[in-house]
């Protein structure tokens, strides 16, 4: 069977959301919450706040409400803080063998307070810390990543014909890169020299630029990554890509321009949603979001998976559940934990759990049926972007891994801390329930006339939208000639919403 991958992107009020889709099934979300700008990839110029040798570390002042997080292993080239490294996922394996750090620098005695710095943002901020942070700065463009003040070339490993490596690595030899490094991506396998080299000059404009903004009093933003949907597009539009569905007219033309600059062969792709209803429901996306918010994942033969969230780590539980089997229990449990290691690669992927992993899988006697789970798992894993690290059964037969942690999952980016259970349980955020209630109103258009209503919503939520959401609202209003009315119901709790058709004189939420 033929593998069929297509990009969804919806955009509503509360937030744009990104799905990637293989075979009907959602493999990837990527949202970016309208009120809450992505900071991964952010170059800014700060300001060191303390270092602490017994931590090993440095807070610097980079503008958020927290001090940024600076490991001693993150510092490059101390004479500038430019020193530059890989940190595109396209690189080749070889990556530690690049960060040439200075051996007469001592970050604890050579680091000082109110110093400047220019630092990357690698992880967002998650739980009450604040982002972490490199000096090992690139900039990433559609075809190349560029690394100022290193003198190497590395080639995506994932470009496995040996001639077009060697053809990448003679067109790019004859380009003018002194005191700049180079990494091919992905994307550039075809591309001929006049792409490549423009896609360079446009990166070392946005490098000339960060330097000539450098007189700014600290802390400042110094260069803002790319946009949620153009880094998907830039990093995972891919030839396996058939299409790339949109729901947004102005998304759609940004994205058109984009790839017109960028890389107009994939403009075939793009595709306007036009008919009514929401585009994730249409597509069966809204329900596998849901079901990916769960805790319990049911698997095929009747075993399940549970999946539990705690400050330190994610822990994982396979149940054999209402699997019974016809073999011995060894043989019986085997099945079941093979079949679950496919399914916990897939749900880590889905919903971007990072950080320590620990893995309770039914017990097994035999040493070659543990391994046999243990193999399972680290193939499927390899389909993952993100960077993983496996160790085999402990002794007390629990399997622990690490996934490497870039932003907030999907059950803390889709949810917020429950007030009446006081953080035990989450409900859906304010923004997601904005989005929920615009994709209600997009699928109840598509099949009824009514066009005035009255939303009612608990006094938290209706202030939320009265008080920061009025001009998005009259918008939306607009675009989808509806008259919409916000109530107060006391009743409701702050995850719920009712609507009301003034034209039926009834309450319609359930009819959708």
């Amino acid at each position: 069977m033929s593998n069929t991958k297509e990009i969804y992107i919806n955009v509503s009020i509360g937030s744009t959301r990104i799905a990637i889709v293989e075979n009907g099934i959602l493999v990837e979300l990527h949202i970016d919450i309208a009120d809450h700008k992505r900071m991964v990839g952010n170059i800014y110029k700060g300001k060191i706040q303390n270092v602490i040798p017994g931590m090993q570390a440095a807070f610097i002042d980079i503008g958020y409400d927290l001090n940024s997080f600076l490991p001693f292993s993150e510092i490059g080239n101390h004479e500038n803080m430019k020193h530059l490294s890989f940190s595109d996922e396209d690189d080749d394996s070889n990556k530690g063998s690049h960060k040439n750090k200075t051996k007469n620098f001592n970050p604890e005695k050579d680091l000082k307070i109110d110093d400047d710095i220019f630092v990357q943002v690698i992880k967002e901020p998650f739980s009450g810390k604040g982002p972490r942070v490199t000096t090992d700065i690139s900039i990433a463009g559609n075809l190349v990543v560029l690394v100022p003040n290193q003198s190497y070339l590395g080639i995506s490993k994932k470009i496995s014909d040996k001639y077009e490596r060697r053809r990448l690595r003679r067109v790019i030899k004859d380009f003018d890169l002194s005191n700049f490094g180079l990494i091919v991506r992905t994307s550039c396998e075809g591309k001929n020299e006049t792409e490549i080299q423009k896609d360079l000059k446009k990166v070392i404009r946005q490098w000339e630029k960060i330097n000539a903004s450098s007189d700014k009093a600290t802390p400042y933003l110094a260069h803002r990554d790319a946009e949620t949907h153009h880094q998907v597009i830039r990093d995972l539009l891919t030839s396996d890509v058939s299409k790339v569905h949109i729901d947004s007219k102005k998304t759609y033309k940004d994205l058109n321009q984009y790839l017109k600059n960028s890389n107009p062969s994939d403009l075939k792709k793009l595709g306007y949603h036009k008919s009514k209803g929401s585009i994730f429901d249409i597509h069966d996306i809204e329900q596998q979001i849901d079901k990916a918010l769960k805790p319990k994942v049911w698997l095929k033969s009747g075993g399940h998976l549970v999946i539990e969230h705690t400050e330190a780590m994610v822990v994982i539980d396979v149940n054999s559940g209402r699997f019974i089997g016809k073999k011995e229990h060894e043989e019986n449990s085997l099945k079941v934990n093979l079949e679950a290691a496919r399914e916990i690669s897939k749900q880590l992927r889905l919903r971007d759990i990072g950080g320590l992993i620990v893995i309770d899988f039914i017990d097994l006697m035999k040493e070659e049926n543990r391994k046999k789970v243990y193999n399972e798992l680290r193939n499927y894993l390899r389909k993952d972007r993100a960077k993983v690290s496996l160790a085999e059964f402990s002794n007390f037969g629990l399997l622990e891994m690490t996934r490497q942690r870039i932003g907030l999952d999907l059950l803390h980016t889709l949810s917020d801390e429950c007030p009446t259970c006081n953080g035990v349980g989450v409900i859906y955020s304010k923004e997601t329930l904005l989005t929920n209630i615009e994709c209600w109103l997009k699928s109840f258009k598509a099949k009824a006339r009514d066009r005035r209503f009255a939303i009612y919503l608990n006094p938290k939520s209706y202030n939320f939208l009265k008080d920061t959401k009025q001009s998005e609202l009259r918008g939306f209003m607009w675009r989808n000639w509806m008259l919409l009315e916000l109530k107060i119901d006391e009743n409701l709790s702050p995850h719920q919403f009712k609507v009301f058709s003034k034209k039926r004189n009834k309450f319609v939420t359930e009819e959708v």
